[in-house]
């Protein structure tokens, strides 16, 4: 869009205006389309110097799709994002976000930092409300372990998706998707996957994470993405979970990097001229941990319904359900009890209070 913009009245020259107007008025979008489709193509490295991160796929039609693998906490795969749509100049970018986690994009570090620390009861009770209790508690888990990094390293997740965003903005006629499957959908299908004493297991395990990390390791976990390797290390004796929230995101990913990489249609000076359609080149920002997930499903024929559905809550899921609340409920009360009781010592600890029990204790035994 910034390159399609006309030059603004401000920084025109001031002698010429009619010209530059009878000029633009003489231009059509067809004609102003190929004119910036020109550029863009000039632009575009037919060898482009890519970094090390990046997997270049090809589709049936011709289209090219460059994956780049990124840790989600590290400074060298921002840059390794803005080189590549750089080199490319890509029609298509797509990111491993899902609408649940846009806000992302548009935040700074210093509020995402804020953020990420402030794990509080409001954000549980949103989980809860948007996800439903296992998916919600299962999501501020996560976020927990997400918020030990951030902590541990002082860097918020998603910067290369921020610069993804940017950069995107930057290139002509380049549109950006989001490419990850939504998360309640992802968690309801990894509580699902579990049994009851599983769930205890993994929640256990996320409540007292507390190793410590450092740039080094992230860097180190390059080869693999460390938020989603730190989960690997502990789901490993949980395969239908490493199924849920890995392998069959890879499939999702995989499915629109190839809905973004299908051939793009020029415009049409008039309905009577021919369609025209070119290859399209897109983008891909993924954790490095799905990369080979991705390779592995290209040549396939993929169908997304199976994993977009969201079986009913097993019989473990209903029990760990009442468990918690349960718990929630019995805290309260007793709780509210341990109120009371001392609201009630304090009353009856009052002067006023003892002189008004020693009448009536006089007044009963006059009686």
């Amino acid at each position: 869009q910034a390159a399609a913009d006309p030059m603004s009245s401000s920084d025109a020259p001031e002698d010429g205006p009619k010209e530059t107007s009878s000029v633009s008025q003489n231009i059509s979008d067809a004609d102003a389309f190929k004119i910036l489709l020109e550029m863009k193509m000039k632009k575009r490295q037919k060898k482009p110097a890519l970094p090390s991160t990046v997997t270049e796929l090809d589709t049936e039609d011709g289209s090219k799709v460059y994956v780049v693998g990124t840790a989600h906490f590290s400074d060298s795969s921002k840059k390794d994002v803005v080189k590549t749509i750089q080199e490319v100049q890509p029609d298509v970018v797509v990111v491993e976000l899902c609408q649940y986690r846009v806000s992302m994009l548009k935040m700074d570090e210093k509020t995402l930092l804020k953020e990420a620390k402030e794990i509080n009861l409001e954000k549980l009770q949103q989980a809860i409300k948007q996800n439903g209790v296992m998916s919600g508690l299962m999501q501020m888990l996560l976020l927990k372990v997400s918020a030990h990094i951030t902590e541990q390293l002082g860097m918020a997740p998603g910067g290369e998706f921020r610069e993804a965003f940017k950069e995107a903005s930057k290139v002509p006629f380049c549109k950006f998707h989001l490419g990850d499957r939504p998360i309640p959908v992802t968690f309801k299908r990894a509580i699902a996957a579990l049994s009851f004493w599983q769930k205890v297991k993994l929640a256990w395990g996320l409540c007292f994470l507390s190793d410590p990390i450092s740039k080094d390791d992230v860097e180190k976990c390059k080869q693999k993405d460390l938020l989603e390797q730190m989960m690997a290390e502990m789901i490993g004796e949980f395969p239908d979970l490493h199924r849920t929230i890995v392998s069959e995101r890879d499939i999702y990913l995989t499915y629109m990097l190839k809905q973004a990489a299908k051939q793009i249609e020029l415009p049409r000076a008039s309905e009577t001229e021919p369609r025209k359609y070119i290859p399209a080149v897109v983008v891909g920002v993924v954790g490095m941990g799905h990369v080979p997930g991705i390779e592995k499903n290209w040549n396939s024929d993929l169908n997304i319904q199976e994993i977009m559905s969201v079986p009913p809550p097993s019989a473990s899921s209903k029990i760990f359900k009442f468990v918690i609340k349960a718990t929630v409920f019995g805290l309260m009360g007793y709780g509210c009890y341990r109120i009371g009781q001392r609201t009630v010592q304090f009353i009856l600890s009052m002067p006023a209070a003892q002189n008004y029990l020693q009448k009536l204790t006089e007044i009963r035994s006059q009686h």
